[in-house]
């Protein structure tokens, strides 16, 4: 198992982050803290998910103590310069894989690391291909795999990316909601 040298605070509720994290053979703990997620209007969309991953980290600073790091993310799903956040309820997510079907789309994900003597931050990018999807795949899907907490209303990890995703470019845990590579290349700076 890998073994980063000091203590890592995961601040997420994403248990998918943390899944990556563990899978990479990170050691860490969990913390998590609500954190106001709006953002300007004015705001370019490419900036949005790395903005609010330092908010996120900002948020958690109290926790980076002696030689702690705070880990924070935040994902978006971006199509034709609009960001596709978590869907409210059924209509929602059901509109949002309607418009991403058959299409590319991009998928951010900012992320802050933040200790005591630095913050850096970064965005992982990928761009994902959706075949087309009928309305009763789409019912099927949101039915079965609720996906109410994912942006953009999927889950490359569930059935949606197993039987609809016909291409990536860039990395599938960036997608999932964790750059790993970017993630483990940065914290090489805090060693």
């Amino acid at each position: 198992m890998f073994h980063f040298n000091r203590p890592l605070v995961l601040a997420s509720k994403s248990p998918r982050r943390a899944q990556l994290l563990q899978e990479a053979g990170f050691e860490f703990t969990v913390a998590t803290f609500d954190v106001n997620e709006d953002f300007s209007a004015d705001t370019p969309v490419e900036a949005v998910a790395e903005q609010l991953a330092v908010r996120k980290a900002l948020g958690a600073k109290h926790l980076a103590i002696n030689q702690t790091i705070v880990l924070a993310a935040d994902s978006v799903v971006i199509i034709d310069g609009v960001i596709f956040n978590k869907p409210v309820d059924y209509t929602e997510a059901f509109q949002m894989i309607r418009q991403l079907s058959g299409k590319q789309h991009t998928v951010m994900t900012g992320v802050c690391l933040l200790g005591q003597e630095q913050q850096v931050s970064f965005t992982g990018i990928t761009k994902v291909w959706f075949a087309e999807l009928s309305d009763a795949e789409i019912d099927y899907y949101i039915r079965t795999c609720k996906p109410f907490d994912k942006a953009g209303a999927y889950g490359v990890q569930e059935w949606i990316g197993h039987c609809k995703i016909q291409r990536i470019e860039g990395t599938y845990t960036n997608v999932m909601g964790l750059p790993v590579d970017l993630v483990y290349a940065a914290l090489q700076q805090f060693v």
